[in-house]
Order: structure tokens, then sequence, then C-alpha cells
């Protein structure tokens, strides 16, 4: 008789999410009380939250597949803390955008938003984002049924306004390419998506990942 090893839970995963994903809020609390956000504030205010915004949006993209891939069921249950995370930066950075850059008056904010297309961009992104935070939840999950599935699949239009925003943002993407390098990403997620590259990543994880079998002790005794 044989038993099957017991698989670990990956438990750890999501305190670990939680913990890295409000390190860099922390560390940017940090800096601007030490000045440590060099000689200007709000641009690099701007710039942190925009990032992390963005790394956030595509850890959560990428949980799906890992999940076929590596067979953590774990990491489906990460997608909505990762995505709430990502939406959050984004708020912060629309915040310090409206806030600190352009102290709450609407009329400035207004027309640079319709007046520049990385603004207009940007904003459409977190437009988006806005109703899958709302919905994240298991209530609005069963209230929306189908719908809650294809109103969902618009992260990743968001994801591609949000690149967008950042490629409209660098004046030269020879010098500093890395928002086409997360475009190279998003493209690998949305290919990793396709039915039969999850067929492949799931047939990869069956054939690599084969369960221990322990084989049982005889029992072994003396007769008297």
């Amino acid at each position: 008789m044989t038993t099957l090893a017991a698989r670990p839970r990956q438990a750890w995963l999501t305190p670990l999410v939680h913990v890295a994903a409000l390190a860099p809020l922390v560390w940017i609390g940090v800096d601007a009380l030490s000045g440590g956000l060099t000689v200007n504030p709000i641009q690099e205010l701007t710039s942190r939250t925009g990032k992390i915004a963005l790394v956030l949006l595509m850890l959560s993209l990428a949980c799906t597949p890992l999940h076929a891939l590596l067979g953590m069921p774990r990491l489906l249950k990460l997608r909505r803390p990762l995505g709430l995370y990502a939406f959050l930066y984004a708020a912060l950075h629309l915040l310090v955008f409206a806030v600190l850059d352009n102290g709450l008056d609407w009329e400035i904010i207004l027309e640079t938003v319709f007046e520049k297309r990385f603004a207009l961009v940007g904003f459409a992104a977190f437009v988006i984002l806005t109703p899958l935070a709302v919905t994240s939840t298991k209530w609005w999950q069963k209230q929306l049924g189908k719908r809650w599935k294809l109103l969902h699949k618009l992260v990743y239009v968001a994801a591609s306004l949000a690149i967008l925003h950042f490629i409209l943002l660098v004046k030269s993407l020879a010098l500093r390419p890395e928002p086409l390098v997360w475009g190279f990403v998003l493209a690998i997620l949305l290919i990793a998506r396709a039915p039969f590259i999850r067929r492949q990543f799931v047939a990869m994880h069956n054939r690599f990942a084969r369960p221990v079998r322990i084989p049982s002790q005889p029992v072994s005794g003396r007769k008297d």
C-alpha cells in the first residue's frame, strides 16, 4: 500500500504578497520624512507610484499562466490582492498628479487630461480599473454571473493603456526602453492565456511534477 505525500499549501504566499506590496509604500513614507525623494519630490512620487502600480498589475495577470505551469492553486487567489494593490498605487499616482502637482485645480487638471495624450490614456486606464476593483468581491461575482468574467477581461485593456501611458511619457525609447519591455511582458502574458498554450503548460506540469509516493512499511511480528 502506498500513500501520496501531501503537497505544501503555499499558505506563505498570501502574507508575502501583502508585505511585498505594502513595503514600497512604507519606503516612500520613510523617504518623504527623511528628504530622500530627490530634488523633485512630486516627480519622484509620480514615477514611483506609477511603476509600482504597473508591476503589481502585471503580477496579477501572471498568476493564471503560472498556475497552469506550476500547478499551484494558491496563485489564483493572489490575483485579487495583487490587482487591488495595483489599483491602490494607481489611485495614489492620480492623487499625486491632481493634488500635489496641480493643487486640485480642476480647470488645470481637466485641461491637462484632455489636451495631453499621456494624461488622457493614463486616466482612461484608471477609469477601467475602478469598476474592476469595486466588483472584485465574491458578492459582485455572484451578482454579475457570466458578465463578471467579461468585465474583468478589460484588465488587459487597462494594462495596455497603462503601458501606452508610460510610452508617451518617455522622450526617447532608445535611451529608455523600459515601457517596451513591459509591452513585451504583456504580450507574453496574453499569448500564455491562449487555450493551446495553457494546455501545453498543464502538460508540462503533469510531466515534471509527478506525485511522490512513499512505500508503506511491512508490519513485522513474531509468533508466540
